[in-house]
């Protein structure tokens, strides 16, 4: 038997395909590259947005019209969870719907669609809502691929954000237990991850749901002692308000924490951070970062933004304008408001047209383009560890080069260092910074005594 997986959407829906796949690995069946040769397609979707729920919708559509008599497909993760119904109504053929906190029960519910057995729902086969058994043990993980994997330490949200769909379908936060986190953590290590990435929906509120509220710094500082052979530990996806002065403390303390803070804004006005449900004292955000920078100088903050909210003004996308001008962030991800069906800001009056949505995003980019190049055009000359990835060669032909990234850059949403030459995948070495574009930096391989891989 074999399986096709496609995955859609977050580095949490990975981390969840990981285990499945692992978890099919475990129980005899193959995976493949070619839907055509599989038995079972495997969808994990992702439903956070319309436009993701369309995604997903085609992804199914085209391997529901070219699957074969005998074949199941399977719709999993958020959308299978959010609007299973559609997916029901809109894909012929559809043999399963999977939740988001079920993937875990993979194999028995294969095993129950090609017996015929299961529960019934939506007119198909579907498994959703709490698991019976949660998993609290280690998430099974496949072998580490180029020095780097995701860590997930909770499921579920409990912040408001009016504009958000998440806790409908991922349910409350629901932290994992320090333990199983730090041998996971232990044994990706052993399988060569010089980095962890912590995430969850709110990273920040891990422990909260346990009577423990600020636990992240000790869950952090437990898989340092317990993984002592971790290069880089990076954090994403922290909450405003949440970041306590015990986290900065604890990331200042050790080297092997990145100097880098993901930490979704969403707004830089305080009125449409109020219609968003969010924190809404900007005062306090400039404390926090302010207070970051003094205990690491060097630190680098992503963050990411949402225009046109219904009711926002030009006044109020002016100070957005000018809030990210004051704080200078390294990285920033902008996305036009999308009205999702259930959530309040969804229904609001005032709706942004989307001309208006995606005028003031270009706007915020091109203001942050000039940001991002003046503080990577502050890095050359400096000596970074970079983690390779990948190798190519540039355009204009003048040899292969390595493509990497330094404690400043998280994987798939940040810049690359590209160094000239062959760099072994999945190493750690050490650059010196010649080049900088808006995005990306440019480096050299620094030779001591002719080593320059560290790790």
């Amino acid at each position: 038997m074999r399986y096709y997986l496609l995955t859609l959407g977050c580095p949490k829906n990975s981390v969840d395909s990981e285990g499945m796949a692992m978890l099919l690995s475990q129980a005899g069946y193959g995976g493949t590259a070619d839907p055509d040769e599989a038995d079972i397609l495997l969808v994990n979707t992702c439903g956070f947005l319309t436009a993701a729920e369309d995604e997903s919708l085609a992804a199914l559509r085209e391997l529901a019209g070219n699957k074969r008599r005998g074949q199941l497909l399977i719709a999993a993760g958020c959308m299978a969870q959010r609007n299973g119904e559609r997916i029901v109504r809109e894909v012929p053929g559809i043999d399963g719907l999977l939740g988001t906190r079920r993937w875990m029960e993979i194999v028995p519910f294969i095993q129950g669609l090609r017996g015929g057995t299961g529960q019934r729902a939506l007119g198909r086969y579907a498994l959703l809502g709490d698991p019976e058994q949660p998993l609290d043990g280690p998430v099974p993980r496949p072998a580490v691929v180029a020095g780097s994997a995701y860590l997930k330490i909770s499921d579920g949200c409990n912040a408001p954000c009016a504009f958000c769909s998440i806790p409908s379908f991922k349910g409350k936060l629901r932290s994992r237990p320090t333990q199983a986190i730090v041998a996971e953590a232990r044994a990706l290590v052993a399988q060569g991850a010089h980095e962890l990435i912590l995430i969850a929906q709110d990273t920040t509120d891990y422990g909260r749901d346990l009577g423990t509220p600020d636990a992240l710094p000790d869950l952090m500082q437990a898989i340092l002692d317990g993984a002592p052979g971790l290069r880089w530990l990076r954090l994403m996806y922290a909450y405003p308000g949440h970041v306590s002065s015990r986290l900065i403390e604890v990331m200042a303390g050790d080297p092997r924490i990145c100097h880098y803070l993901d930490i979704p804004l969403q707004h830089g006005d305080a009125g449409v951070l109020r219609r968003m449900y969010r924190p809404s004292k900007v005062e306090q955000v400039l404390d926090t970062i302010s207070a970051m920078r003094a205990a690491m100088p060097d630190m680098a903050f992503r963050s990411t933004f949402i225009t046109g909210l219904p009711g926002e003004t030009q006044s109020e996308f002016a100070n957005l304008l000018q809030f990210i001008e004051e704080i200078q962030f390294d990285k920033v991800g902008v996305f036009t408001f999308s009205p999702e069906p259930g959530t309040p800001a969804g229904s609001m009056a005032g709706q942004v047209s989307e001309k208006t949505k995606s005028r003031r995003r270009e706007r915020l980019m091109a203001a942050q383009q000039r940001i991002s190049l003046a503080r990577n055009q502050a890095q050359v000359g400096r000596v970074l560890d970079v983690l390779v990835e990948s190798q190519g060669e540039l355009s204009d032909r003048k040899g292969p080069v390595s493509l990497a990234r330094s404690y400043r850059d998280a994987p798939e949403v940040d810049g690359l260092v590209v160094v000239p030459g062959v760099l072994p995948i999945g190493r750690l070495a050490r650059v010196r910074i010649t080049g900088a574009l808006e995005y990306d930096l440019i480096g050299e391989t620094v030779r001591e005594e002719a080593i320059a891989l560290i790790g």
